[in-house]
């Protein structure tokens, strides 16, 4: 079956057309009932030239959507106001490097897996040292802390990382919630570590 790529025409495909009472060979694909979605790419009518002119005629891609939903759908912009986490502004804020850094995909995917595993092997040498418990030694990873840190430095790092992270200081926004949850968390538990006496 090859396509036509001026006319989305498709010869050969043994199929006559999808219209009641029409012998015509349906070498034009439209929409079929169930559409494109994670089950699959969805399921197609096959039509002649008359018959998917007078369908396209008839489709209605804004169906169902509201005035706002039509309005964002037809905006220049449209699909671009999403970002995933690697691609935001402060994807590099916690240690792990950001997509953008790197002209190789591959080469960002390198060095994260290097951030993942140099994380656990520092986590593991905090533990081993004796002065942390494996809590705190996760703890100090949260921070962003090593084992030459002192009680001046825990207290000026968590100050810095609750500025950096507190809705007040991003004007109201509130995404970085969980990660200033986590900071408060591992600063009460280091702050009575014995480490930190």
């Amino acid at each position: 079956m090859r396509g036509d790529r001026f006319h989305g025409r498709f010869e050969d495909t043994g199929r006559n057309c999808d219209a009641l009472g029409c012998c015509e060979p349906g070498q034009f694909r439209a929409p079929g009932e169930r559409p494109a979605g994670f089950d699959g790419p969805g399921d197609w009518r096959w039509f002649c030239l008359e018959h998917v002119r007078e369908f396209n005629a008839g489709y209605d891609w804004f169906e169902g959507m509201s005035a706002d939903e039509i309005y964002r759908a037809q905006a220049p912009a449209a699909g671009w106001a999403s970002e995933t986490r690697a691609f935001r502004p402060t994807a590099g804020i916690d240690g792990m490097p950001r997509w953008a850094d790197y002209d190789d995909p591959l080469d960002a995917i390198s060095a994260r897996a290097r951030g993942i595993k140099n994380r656990a092997q520092r986590e593991a040498a905090m533990a081993a040292d004796g002065r942390f418990s494996r809590e705190e030694a996760q703890a100090m990873e949260v921070m962003g802390l090593g084992l030459d840190a002192d009680r001046t430095r825990l207290r000026r790092r968590y100050s810095e990382l609750v500025r950096r992270y507190h809705p007040d200081r991003n004007g109201g926004d509130r995404k970085h919630e969980a990660r200033l949850g986590r900071v408060v968390e591992a600063y009460q538990l280091l702050r009575k570590s014995a480490a930190f006496a």
